[in-house]
């Protein structure tokens, strides 16, 4: 077999698309770090010799994170089932409210078999790029959480960045026409087979609310909160049992809000700022100028209808490092 692609400069490249990979698959930055690390290790572990016979070491190394990312998910259903209170995606930080970061950027769908994908430019589908920045989003990774591994290594693999089947099967070790059911049966947990893609002008509503939610805060006004939240509206929030926070979500606008000002007032010297949070716009606490929660929210016709609040300091150092 060639030897194409076996360079040391062309298989580090392939890292930006591992992670981007594998953040998807466990909802976790430093997860998704170790996962690549020992794809890499894996990697540099094989004889020289067979090295040279991989004619696609990209392929490799995506199977190969791939299969670890799926071992990862098996292990973590038990520790998470000890773990304190909910347990929430970790959150990413943006360059401004509403970006993604960097290495999150750009389509990265294409195949096992090939090189990493294409990134956007003038006539990409907006289409591809809606379906990655929403499988980033908050909303979007906690429903993964409710898929079992197999589930969702093959709807991420397939549905998000698109690798044929025939593939996935090399990565689940079962058929094409098994992970075509498994990532079926995922996306009927999704509601829908990809997001789509907001109207216009939808983000300019989901700023403008979540910037009147951090007014009403600021100023203590009750009555505001609550008529921007919904009265269905669920707060969630994970505080890993190492920073003080609820340990059930909290159920209904009018008792979010009161929770809200309640911490306000426990908080003196609290700050809050708009931040993108996970490609969407959110709002950062910060105290004694280092971040201390990451909010995220999900909007409806103008209403907050979840909240996803981040306290657990494990789950915000990139937004330590960000800062």
């Amino acid at each position: 077999m060639g030897t194409a692609g076996t360079s040391t400069d062309e298989t580090a490249g392939e890292r930006r698309r591992l992670i981007n990979v594998a953040y998807r698959l466990l909802g976790s930055l430093a997860e998704a770090e170790d996962a690549v690390q020992e794809a890499y290790t894996r990697w540099y572990a094989l004889p020289r010799s067979r090295r040279e016979e991989i004619v696609s070491p990209g392929a490799w190394l995506t199977t190969v994170t791939g299969r670890i990312c799926l071992d990862v998910l098996g292990s973590a259903r038990a520790r998470r089932e000890r773990y304190v209170g909910a347990w929430l995606p970790e959150p990413l930080p943006g360059s401004r409210p509403g970006s993604l970061p960097e290495w999150l950027s750009g389509s990265l769908s294409g195949s096992l078999s090939g090189r990493a994908g294409r990134d956007h430019g003038p006539g990409t589908d907006p289409a591809d790029q809606m379906v990655l920045d929403e499988s980033v989003a908050m909303a979007f990774l906690v429903v993964l959480e409710s898929m079992t591994p197999a589930e969702r290594v093959a709807f991420v693999l397939h549905d998000v960045f698109r690798y044929p089947f025939a593939e996935i099967a090399g990565v689940l070790g079962r058929t094409p026409a098994a992970c075509k059911q498994l990532a079926a049966s995922a996306r009927r947990r999704v509601g829908v087979a990809r997001a789509p893609v907001p109207a216009a002008g939808q983000a300019d509503m989901v700023r403008d609310t979540v910037r009147r939610v951090k007014k009403a805060w600021e100023t203590m006004d009750i009555a505001a909160l609550v008529g921007i939240l919904d009265p269905a509206a669920v707060m969630t929030a994970d505080g890993g049992g190492v920073a003080g926070t609820v340990l059930r979500p909290i159920e209904g606008g009018t008792r979010i809000a009161q929770y809200m000002l309640a911490i306000a007032r426990m908080a003196p010297g609290l700050e809050l700022l708009e931040r993108s949070v996970n490609g969407a716009p959110g709002l950062v606490a910060e105290h004694a100028g280092g971040v201390v929660t990451v909010a995220s929210f999900e909007v409806a016709d103008g209403r907050v209808t979840r909240i996803w609040v981040v306290r657990n300091p494990e789950k915000l150092r990139l937004w330590t490092r960000d800062g």
